[in-house]
């Protein structure tokens, strides 16, 4: 089970960690969680920010002159300085946005000279904000938080006063759920702020009175919106696995393990680590992913490799651990990451100066140690440019490929594609259709059916089996593009991969 932010500061205060950097997507909710820290360990909690001053505990009036970043160490300093007849308790130095202050040399070094003053004692500094940034010469000193994310039962709180809160002014608000309803109410609007929640909540209640279980599209829409415009990660939707052909060895390997990644406290089953999906491009492995983290009842996060990536030295591995302590916060979830060879391409590193193989050890470590409920999806389509490290047994739980559609599978898609336009399978002729798209992808059918739709509305008739047919002989599939890529990969596959 992994430890809540508040147990983390607490060991590492009892550690004797003179500096925290707290990097948090909620600073009231840090502030709060920071002063109840400050309280179970009887600390004196002080609170500095340039607006407010250094301030102790409740008190709304700052030490004298404390606004600038200098004059408020040199008055931490005093408090530090044992009194003749008076003992000192140690203190917790909470101070807002202070990383930007220490580009100054002047700051910076009368900072370091109050870290060596508390360093051995349980006195602590703790940097508060939204951004993680701190000089080398103090990292050494310092331990690393990300947080702001509440817990489950922080979760359920804020719902139930939204919903009272509202209903003081509207009488028909109400909540409409079940106890496992609200559980995955609640699993939902992880990785959301308190008041990312409160604004949701509201918004789903006054949409029409009442918060249920329909709201969960809701929920999940405004909260991708909310990753696509910040941090590494993006949230994605998931998919029911009715809209998705074939794969029947993976529905019936998740059937297999699906309680087993809930139960770990009463089974000696061991959590599902993770697969990965490898085959020809276009044939459904990113659906397949959004079915798995549906199945498992996870939320699905991708971590985007491209978004890493930064010119700066040292940014890129920063920002892979950022990202995945972050995982670790919202667990459980489903981590997506899609071509994973293109983020992880095997090779020397001596074109990007060894970034590719320092963050391609990093994740790898990680994957072999890390304890939280997070379930790995990866896709590839380059088995050649994958590094033979994520290849060895027990890195991914299994390893399956992705072939083409068979006969069976391509009907399927055809009836998938053609429901999800309005479109009746019964008025076209599916045998006829199926028996001439061997060797396409169920992209490239998609397509087809696509095109099929335009050149009908041009023409000003309605789609028939003819357009379709039409559309599929003016194809070149990948089939035919790459035969001889596509051969090589299904011979190297077939002693080294299941079927999916």
């Amino acid at each position: 089970m992994r430890a809540t932010n508040n147990e983390e500061l607490n060991l590492l205060i009892k550690s004797k960690y003179p500096v925290v950097y707290f990097e948090t997507i909620d600073e009231i909710h840090t502030i709060r969680q920071l002063r109840a820290t400050a309280e179970q360990l009887d600390l004196n909690f002080y609170q500095w920010s340039i607006t407010d001053g250094l301030r102790r505990g409740d008190n709304d009036d700052s030490y004298y002159q404390t606004k600038e970043p200098i004059k408020m160490l040199r008055m931490v300093q005093s408090l530090l300085k044992p009194r003749e007849y008076e003992e000192i308790k140690p203190g917790l130095f909470v101070l807002k946005d202070f990383e930007g202050y220490l580009e100054d040399i002047l700051v910076l070094r009368l900072f370091k000279d109050t870290i060596n003053l508390i360093k051995g004692t349980r006195d602590t500094f703790v940097i508060v904000s939204a951004e993680y940034k701190l000089p080398k010469d103090i990292q050494s000193d310092s331990a690393h938080l990300i947080g702001g994310y509440p817990i489950e039962d922080e979760i359920k709180a804020v719902i139930k006063e939204t919903t009272e809160e509202l209903k003081r002014t509207n009488n028909e608000v109400a909540l409409s759920i079940s106890d496992e309803e609200l559980n995955k109410i609640t699993n939902a609007l992880k990785g959301l702020s308190i008041q990312q929640i409160r604004n949701v909540i509201n918004q789903c209640l006054l949409a029409n009175n009442i918060l249920d279980i329909n709201d969960l599209s809701t929920i999940e829409t405004y909260k991708k919106k909310v990753f696509d415009q910040e941090g590494l990660l993006e949230f994605c939707l998931t998919e029911d696995k009715n809209n998705i052909a074939g794969f029947d060895n993976l529905k019936r390997w998740l059937v297999e393990r699906k309680d087993s990644f809930f139960s770990q406290k009463t089974t000696s089953l061991p959590v599902p680590k993770g697969l990965l999906l490898m085959g020809v491009q276009g044939c459904g492995k990113s659906l397949a992913i959004k079915v798995i983290a549906r199945e498992l009842n996870l939320p699905l996060y991708r971590l985007d490799l491209a978004r890493l990536y930064s010119k700066y030295i040292g940014e890129t591995e920063k920002n892979l651990r950022t990202a995945l302590m972050i995982a670790e916060k919202l667990c459980p979830v489903c981590l997506w990451i899609d071509e994973i060879e293109k983020g992880f391409a095997a090779s020397s590193g001596d074109t990007d100066g060894g970034v590719s193989q320092r963050i391609l050890g990093t994740f790898l470590t990680w994957m072999q140690e890390r304890k939280a409920n997070c379930f790995i999806a990866a896709t590839a389509n380059d088995i050649y440019r994958l590094p033979p490290e994520f290849l060895r047994k027990g890195r991914f739980d299994e390893i399956f490929f992705v072939d083409l559609p068979d006969a069976e599978s391509r009907e399927r898609i055809l009836k998938i594609h053609l429901k999800k336009r309005g479109l009746k399978p019964e008025d076209f002729d599916l045998k006829k259709i199926v028996d001439v798209t061997v060797g396409f992808s169920g992209a490239e059918i998609e397509q087809a059916i696509i095109a099929a739709l335009y050149r009908a509305s041009t023409e000003k008739e309605v789609i028939s089996t003819k357009h379709i047919i039409e559309q599929i002989k003016s194809t070149k599939p990948l089939s035919v593009l790459k035969k001889e890529g596509i051969s090589a990969l299904r011979a190297w596959a077939k002693e080294r991969t299941i079927p999916a």
